[in-house]
């Protein structure tokens, strides 16, 4: 396994198999003894012409125990959000409006065309050269409801031209195999940047001196136009100060370019899982496919619920089976609805970690840890996300107005083990394990085991009298 180059940091695996491999600093699994877990808001505020950037603080003990780094983007109409990349994974959840985003890997082709007419102060002959076919990799639309896959490296952008605000939650997986410098997040922008975040924009008291900026910046101006073999005067155009403008940008003359239609993208997606089983069965890996793997998958339609309950619920799971990439980020997803006053059974994540997003109405959450210790009793609000680490048992209850949300998973594959229900491990058991632990009666412990009838993941509110 490769090391980090950060000497602070030494690691050791905590999960090894088929699904990938991920890596803990050892200062950062002695820090994971977690006294308190909260509904949390963000804490940074980064303003743009176009939209805005929230960030979540990674040092929070509940977010630096799982090695994640949560933020939101809100682009505003007709508005760009510049090519940036990371250098850790990141799994995008869009929770409102319709866009295009292109994921830009390296080395792969670029196969698709759009014509181009670039407007403004140009003559007529200058427009008349301007006019052709642009090529470029592939551009996606991305709508509500899609989580979209940005793998370690790789330049993204991101356009809204809808009708409403693009709004989109991510998680970066700070402590994935390729993210081989410290646990602190960083994006490297291609254009635009600001100086500065000031936690106190949205009334945290602590200032930042986080930095987003244009790496071109700082490259020499001569070496860049042999480089790009160009005039100065252009290379000194992408050097240019423009932190005014921020992260997210307005687009002044609009943006048209081609794109594969919804149904296209939906049979490659079945094609690719296909060649993903064939690459399993042959012994061919990843990068094989990594040009034409899809990158957005969709768990807004209900329909197609993973489990269901037509009194509590029901959930829609994105895991590496469905979504062949997330094999290589070890990620994955989930959306879920609770009806009013229902229940998710206690359990505990058996192979990675939890970070959940409140997307509307609230619901009553109840973590416990190894001691035995609760270490969240809160009710959280729309807005907010919290984390249940791995192991670390959890219930959840939904309010009077229900409870939607959207789960990230640190783990491309997740099992779950529950404590109530059709499928628990309670029921698993013999009746006289469970008298004997729990010094109860056989009818009792029958009860235990029995009263839940057939449901299982997802319990409805209604409660037996005896």
């Amino acid at each position: 396994m490769q090391k980090k180059t950060a000497n602070a940091y030494r690691e050791y695996p905590v999960q090894q198999g088929q699904h990938g491999q991920r890596s803990i600093p050892l200062t950062q699994a002695q820090q994971c003894r977690l006294q308190r877990l909260t509904g949390s808001q963000p804490s940074q505020r980064i303003e743009s012409e176009g939209g805005f950037t929230e960030l979540w603080d990674e040092n929070e003990e509940q977010f630096q125990c799982v090695g994640v780094a949560p933020m939101r983007n809100v682009i505003r109409q007709n508005s760009l959000s510049l090519p940036n990349f990371h250098p850790m994974p990141r799994l995008v959840y869009i929770e409102q409006g319709r866009g295009l985003i292109s994921v830009i890997n390296p080395g792969c082709a670029e196969t698709f065309q759009s014509q181009t007419f670039q407007a403004g102060r140009m003559t007529g002959e200058e427009r008349g050269q301007s006019r052709g076919n642009d090529q470029h990799q592939k551009v996606h639309r991305i709508r509500q409801g899609d989580v979209v896959a940005i793998p370690a490296g790789a330049a993204h952008w991101c356009y809204n031209d809808g009708e409403e605000e693009l709004v989109a939650v991510s998680i970066n997986d700070l402590n994935h195999r390729s993210n081989q410098l410290d646990q602190n997040f960083r994006a490297f922008y291609l254009a635009g940047g600001v100086q500065e975040i000031s936690g106190r924009q949205i009334g945290v008291g602590k200032q930042s001196t986080q930095k987003f900026q244009n790496i071109f910046r700082a490259f020499n101006t001569e070496l860049m136009a042999e480089a790009f073999n160009i005039p100065v005067e252009i290379v000194r155009k992408m050097q240019e100060e423009q932190n005014e403008r921020g992260l997210i940008i307005n687009v002044r003359e609009g943006m048209s370019m081609i794109r594969a239609d919804e149904e296209e993208e939906e049979f490659e997606g079945r094609s690719q899982r296909g060649q993903q089983w064939w690459a399993e069965v042959t012994g061919n890996g990843l990068e094989e496919n990594i040009c034409t793997m899809k990158i957005r998958t969709n768990m807004g339609t209900q329909r197609r619920a993973d489990i269901y309950s037509r009194q509590a619920g029901k959930i829609k799971h994105v895991n590496c089976q469905k979504f062949p990439i997330l094999r290589d980020m070890d990620m994955s997803a989930s959306k879920g609805t609770l009806y009013p006053n229902a229940l998710m059974s206690p359990h505990w994540s058996v192979n990675g970690h939890s970070i959940i997003y409140v997307q509307r109405g609230d619901a009553q959450v109840q973590v416990v840890d190894n001691t035995g210790q609760q270490v969240m009793n809160d009710r959280v609000n729309q807005g907010e996300m919290f984390v249940v680490p791995q192991y670390y048992a959890s219930t959840v209850k939904a309010g009077q107005n229900g409870f939607e949300f959207a789960v990230f998973r640190t783990s491309s594959q997740p099992m779950n083990s529950q404590l109530a229900g059709y499928t628990s491990v309670i029921r698993a058991m013999p009746i006289e394990v469970l008298t004997n632990a729990y010094q109860i009666s056989p009818n009792e412990a029958q009860h235990l085991k029995m009263n839940r009838g057939g449901e299982s993941f997802l319990l409805s509110p209604q409660r037996k009298s005896f």
